[in-house]
């Protein structure tokens, strides 16, 4: 069993998104194909991925030196004793000859090459990516459905109260108990507003989670949580820069209600730092690592094993995401939940077309590997990518 072909592509997103930071109009994401030898129905086994959302396309850095790497080492370096392709060794081959540190550099192209070689891995022992990870990771203990929270509440030009309500209703009628929803993209009176008529329709917030996306430094971050902690929120996302590890402990040292942050750390390293000197509490506050960006899966199970040693239950664990890349990575380490992006992303938001939410729980599909095949929009895409 070998890999045979490994092929990027980048797609714009063509969204008018905009969060408190920036807009998403030039945003691309890479998509990867792993072609391999394993033939079924006439056809070649191939893994897929993309580079999740919220970060560019990163094929030249996939294209001068990991997919090489890949394509040039003999098949039986990067297979394990039963001759099936092996994750971790093909994570080591793609860091041959790297430096340490400066993750994101190359954390992002590594990590969506692993998933899809994981995705091939799991059509080609014939089971969903879930149980497979479940068998490795989590002691065999495969959930059938996983909690799912709806990312919404973006500040889209135009946008009126009525239109924020009106969206967190179709959120909640599609079957979502947990909505999230943008700050820090106007005064905070206005956020303030907001916050107010979304709460009308949740009606607690326990119900609602905010997420600042890195916008404030110390003085308005202080402000924000001054003025959300009666609130009581589920969490209150990204306050500050992620690497600010000092004002993320001032904030837990003030702030009651969980805070939560990871999905721009890509390193074992940097979230151990996080939870050794940002003064997050473990059990109560809320870790979002993005496994595609973060060097994939293999390390992603690292960074688990990390934090378990530092105390944090897996139920703190909520990859960011929102695909069927981070569902199924919740669902095989058993952790607290995943997220959704409906109707935002263009094709690579949302789980598969058949996908039902029901009481704040999305029930797991049983299509091999990711299941990209039942995301019709998005599985054209690599299908035509992978020549099949």
């Amino acid at each position: 069993m070998r890999i045979t072909d490994i092929r990027e592509t980048a797609i714009p997103l063509k969204s008018s998104l905009r969060n408190s930071s920036f807009d998403f109009s030039e945003m691309t994401t890479s998509v990867v194909a792993v072609i391999t030898d394993v033939m079924r129905g006439g056809k070649p086994v191939c893994g897929f991925a993309f580079n999740s959302t919220g970060r560019y396309a990163c094929g030249m850095q996939m294209r001068a030196r990991f997919i090489p790497r890949i394509l040039a080492a003999a098949p039986d370096t990067l297979a394990d004793e039963a001759g099936l392709l092996d994750p971790e060794k093909i994570l080591a081959c793609m860091m041959k000859r790297e430096k340490a540190g400066g993750h994101s550099e190359r954390s992002i192209a590594i990590g969506t090459i692993e998933v899809a070689v994981w995705d091939a891995l799991a059509k080609i022992v014939d089971v969903p990516l879930h149980r497979l990870l479940a068998e490795r990771f989590n002691n065999g203990q495969a959930a059938d459905k996983v909690f799912c929270y709806v990312g919404g509440g973006w500040y889209w030009p135009g946008q009126t109260i009525q239109d924020l309500q009106d969206e967190m209703r179709r959120h909640r009628d599609a079957g979502y108990t947990l909505v999230k929803m943008k700050v820090g993209g106007l005064p905070l009176e206005e956020d303030l507003r907001r916050l107010e008529a979304v709460l009308q329709v949740v009606g607690s917030g326990a119900n609602l989670a905010v997420d600042a996306n890195c916008k404030f430094e110390r003085e308005e971050a202080l402000r924000y949580a001054q003025a959300l902690e009666p609130l009581k929120l589920r969490w209150f996302e990204e306050p500050c820069d992620p690497l600010d590890f000092a004002l993320m402990a001032e904030l837990a040292s003030v702030y009651a209600p969980p805070l939560a942050t990871g999905e721009n750390l890509y390193s074992t390293q940097d979230v151990e730092n996080l939870v050794r000197f940002g003064g997050f509490r473990a059990g109560h506050d809320v870790i979002q690592v993005d496994p595609p960006q973060a060097y994939g899966i293999t390390q992603y199970a690292r960074t688990v094993a990390m934090l378990e040693r530092h105390g944090w239950p897996r139920r703190a664990l909520f990859p960011h995401g929102g695909n069927q890349m981070s569902l199924a990575i919740a669902a095989g380490f058993g952790l607290g939940g995943a997220e959704s992006y409906p109707g935002v992303f263009g094709d690579f938001g949302g789980f598969a077309d058949d996908a039902v939410i029901a009481d704040g729980a999305i029930s797991l599909s049983d299509r091999p590997g990711i299941g990209f095949e039942g995301q019709s929009a998005l599985y054209r895409i690599m299908k035509e990518l992978a020549g099949l």
